[in-house]
């Protein structure tokens, strides 16, 4: 038996992800995995989407810039220096204990990685502080490797973890991904994939939860994108049972 700790999209969110690590007993003071973590007692997930803060005032409190500006250099050579602070020091943490720190691949991450899609803000702002072309920088080259790296799912019997849906396609970042509004409604609209993906449960993020972390265990899935809700996942698995999800519940902290 082993639990497993789900953080949904954290999106440059750094002081809630480690706040929810301290919380769960999976980081100390100095950002490194504890001894659970380190045996492996413990398994840290995160769901993806470790980039670009979700809205202006976000990318204002990550670079201190007043009314920042995705069109200005600076602003973006702002945005993303502190991002990849926080991102050698997450890189560290994993590194520490990789056989219990689990990264999946979001599309924002993808997004850094291939620039070939501009994503952006609800309030219209541009994510570009990664993309050269339009005034970014380049992400340094062991960073760019290791999420290179980042796995797309990870499973452990029939319990999922996916950055959006048990959907096969949806786990590739291409033209048909952002042309379909599925990826966004799944849950609502066909909440029975989970099932018909033969999983006993899934934990997905990608959209983003008000108020709390949806958890529908009737259904068999979780939607975590809910740390800026200061929310994460806990889960009770046996991966050696045909049916390993032994418990499973949102912890605030």
């Amino acid at each position: 038996m082993r639990k497993f700790i789900a953080v949904g999209d954290v999106h440059a969110d750094w002081e809630s992800l480690w706040a929810a690590l301290r919380a769960a007993s999976c980081a100390d003071a100095a950002c490194q995995p504890t001894p659970p973590v380190q045996a492996g007692l413990y398994q840290v997930v995160l769901i993806g989407d470790l980039v670009h803060p979700k809205n202006a005032g976000e990318y204002e409190r990550l670079t201190g810039v007043t009314r920042f500006n995705s069109r200005d250099p600076d602003h973006l050579f702002l945005a993303a220096r502190e991002q990849v602070r926080q991102l050698e020091k997450l890189r560290a943490y994993q590194a520490a204990a990789p056989h219990a720190v689990h990264i999946l691949l979001g599309n924002h991450d993808d997004a850094v990685l291939n620039p070939r899609f501009v994503l952006g803000t609800s309030g219209g702002l541009s994510h570009l502080e990664f993309d050269p072309a339009r005034g970014g920088v380049h992400l340094p080259e062991h960073l760019r490797a290791w999420m290179q790296g980042f796995p797309r799912e990870l499973r452990v019997g029939s319990v999922q973890f996916a950055h959006v849906s048990p959907l096969p396609a949806h786990t590739y970042y291409d033209d048909l991904f952002y042309a379909d509004a599925s990826t966004k409604r799944w849950f609502r609209d066909t909440p029975e994939y989970v099932q018909m993906a033969g999983l006993s449960f899934g934990i997905y993020g990608h959209t983003q939860m008000t108020g709390s972390i949806l958890l529908d265990e009737s259904a068999g899935f979780a939607m975590i994108d809910a740390l800026h809700e200061r929310e994460y996942l806990e889960l009770l698995l046996d991966a050696g049972q045909p049916q390993p999800l032994r418990s499973v519940r949102a912890v605030p902290f």
